[in-house]
């Protein structure tokens, strides 16, 4: 399921940097869910961050300081990430992240809750995901890949921010279709609108 999921995710990336300006999709933006409550409290866009993050959040900071002009840093992002970036889903770590303002009381939220469950659709293609909850230290790696990665999209993120990091459990993951059928998403094929997506 692991395996699946992160698949789709990188496939649904690489599309977004190719084609989509890099727009986030719907699949990157799941609706989070509390509890047994059947609407969800809010939609987050979340990363994915590779497990050798420190070498790439060093790239991706140097991007973003080298021109002051929003038009090139985006520029510079979606050279970046179209490229190799998101070829081998195996490198990215399990943890999603998602960056808050500082004081979010949706963030409050969550980390106090400990657990939420993410529902991620897009292209015919669901997954339901019981995530442990976290706010993760500014020191560590995924905290920074997140923070970079944002700036270089959103010129006017403040320095100060909060990072929420989730975890799911693999074992009580949920996908429509499921893993091993072809389905109707891009989980089945290599293309989306004729665009190759590996």
């Amino acid at each position: 399921m692991r395996n699946y999921f992160m698949g789709w995710q990188c496939r649904l990336r690489q599309y977004a940097v190719r084609q989509e300006g890099g727009r986030p999709g719907a699949g990157m933006r799941p609706g989070v869910f509390l509890g047994n409550h059947e609407s969800p409290l809010c939609r987050v866009t979340v990363l994915i961050v590779r497990r050798d993050s420190e070498p790439i959040t060093a790239e991706l900071r140097h991007l973003c300081k080298r021109t002051f002009d929003p038009a090139d840093r985006y520029a510079s992002a979606i050279q970046y990430l179209s490229a190799a970036y998101y070829q081998r889903p195996e490198r990215f770590d399990d943890e999603l992240t998602a960056l808050f303002g500082h004081g979010s009381k949706i963030a409050a939220k969550l980390v106090g809750e400990r657990w939420c469950r993410l529902d991620f659709e897009q292209y015919s293609q669901r997954f339901e995901l019981a995530c442990r909850v976290r706010a993760l230290a500014d020191s560590e790696p995924a905290f920074q890949a997140t923070y970079w990665h944002n700036c270089l999209f959103n010129p006017a993120i403040p320095g100060n921010v909060s990072v929420i990091g989730f975890t799911p459990d693999w074992t009580t993951a949920r996908a429509d279709p499921p893993p091993g059928s072809m389905g109707s998403g891009i989980n089945g094929i290599r293309t989306v609108n004729g665009v190759r997506l590996d």
